[in-house]
């Protein structure tokens, strides 16, 4: 097995910048292991400073430990209310030095706190083309309507539920015997492309808002 190298250690002096992510998860984490790839591969340009969960049993902490990342379990239910929550996760964040967070599988909706604490420096990635079928069950959503085209889409994170300015999407047809497991693999191939996109877009600075929408340049 090829070993992983330790994404945390200190960037030497006279090294190019390099961003601190902050990945939540609370599931399997395949599209952190996404990103994974890309920064070893040297699409994503940045360093994963911790790996933070609300589940203690999400098998993407694994995936983190394996390669010498930081994990860290902080159950919403541990929190008194939403807003405490975010404090929590805001202070995890701040305290190793992380400037963009990225939202790979993490099922909690995050508030004003949260959002006002990174701004414009949030993404997530859903599947499905928003604002079409937002929410959870996004590809049983899209199979029930009928529609003929589905996919991904990565955008930022505002308080409204998956609401926020799009930066990339990416199509996937639906097919006639589609199955919501079948649809949920097509489109995950193009979540794992289009986040390490996303993430390094935002990082080299070429994403701005106009008008609320995102121009990359």
């Amino acid at each position: 097995m090829t070993s992983v190298p330790n994404l945390l250690k200190p960037v030497e002096k006279g090294s190019d910048p390099v961003c601190f992510l902050g990945v939540l998860i609370s599931g399997r984490g395949s599209n952190l292991q996404a990103l994974l790839d890309a920064i070893v591969d040297g699409r994503v340009r940045a360093r994963v400073a911790v790996v933070i969960s609300n589940r203690a049993d999400a098998p993407g902490l694994q995936r983190a430990a394996k390669a010498g990342i930081e994990t860290l379990v902080l159950p919403h239910r541990d929190a008194p209310s939403r807003a405490a929550y975010d404090e929590m996760l805001v202070s995890a964040l701040q305290s190793r030095g992380v400037t963009l967070v990225c939202l790979a599988g993490f099922m909690r909706l995050l508030g004003p706190r949260f959002c006002d604490a990174f701004p414009q420096a949030i993404l997530n990635v859903h599947p499905s083309l928003l604002p079409a079928f937002p929410g959870v069950d996004a590809q049983r959503q899209a199979l029930e309507a009928g529609v003929r085209v589905s996919g991904a889409t990565v955008h930022f994170v505002t308080p409204a539920l998956d609401a926020g300015p799009v930066i990339v999407q990416a199509a996937v047809p639906v097919h006639h015997d589609d199955t919501v497991a079948s649809l949920s693999t097509r489109i995950l191939s193009e979540e794992h492309r289009i986040l390490p996109q996303a993430v390094q877009w935002v990082i080299e600075g070429r994403c701005h808002l106009e008008n609320g929408r995102v121009v990359v340049r």
